[in-house]
């Protein structure tokens, strides 16, 4: 765990992608201390958590046919043999195969909360927190969403892009682009943080943050 507080500054641009200057990040979220176990335990869970649990194979009881025994005990010269569906046979059963489980696991809420902090301090850290004006746009347009990015400098990055509340339009404009995720601030996983390069987060959200 890096245990080095700090505070940050990060560059602010407008909606069309000039830059403004720069603005403190807020000290209550980005105070440098980045604790790397809390966010391995978040992470693994999230990925868990996503799993369906639903594979599964069929044992010898579950397998079609097999009731008859396929010869007699003896005089065949043959080892003996109840079922064609015991394991040993092609098309039997399986020992010990998957079945449907549940791989949730459960994260205390003040864990959760240390870990997205200390994933947005290893972002920032690494200078890699960029603040944006208010972002809002009156229909999808991933053509408009490809050239904001390019003027911030991060279109060969994968960007995750936190709003300040749901914004579908700035959504859809993303949604094409395969190395860029749109979020809620309030939303964002320590997943999704450490999965970007650069984490792009609109001033209202963090005003929002502040108070």
């Amino acid at each position: 765990m890096t245990a080095e507080t700090k505070t940050f500054e990060a560059p602010v641009y407008s909606a069309q992608g000039k830059q403004g200057g720069t603005r403190q990040l807020p000290e209550g979220t980005f105070d440098g201390i980045v604790n790397v176990p809390v966010m391995h335990q978040a992470v693994k869970a999230f990925l868990a958590n996503r799993r369906q649990g639903t594979a599964k194979t069929k044992t010898r009881g579950e397998v079609t046919g097999g009731n008859q025994k396929p010869w007699k005990q003896k005089g065949t010269g043959r080892a003996r043999q109840g079922s064609t569906r015991a394991p040993n046979w092609p098309g039997g059963g399986t020992v010990f195969g998957p079945q449907p489980r549940s791989y949730t696991q459960i994260v205390p809420r003040q864990v959760r909360q240390l870990a997205r902090k200390s994933a947005l301090n290893a972002r920032a850290r690494e200078n890699a927190v960029i603040i944006v004006d208010a972002l809002n746009y009156s229909a999808p347009k991933t053509k408009a969403m490809t050239q904001f990015l390019a003027s911030l400098g991060v279109a060969d990055k994968k960007v995750l892009l936190l709003t300040d509340g749901v914004k579908p339009n700035v959504y859809l404009s993303a949604r094409n682009l395969g190395r860029a995720h749109v979020l809620p601030y309030s939303d964002a996983s320590t997943y999704h943080i450490l999965w970007s390069d650069v984490v792009v987060i609109e001033s209202s959200a963090l005003n929002s943050a502040e108070g």
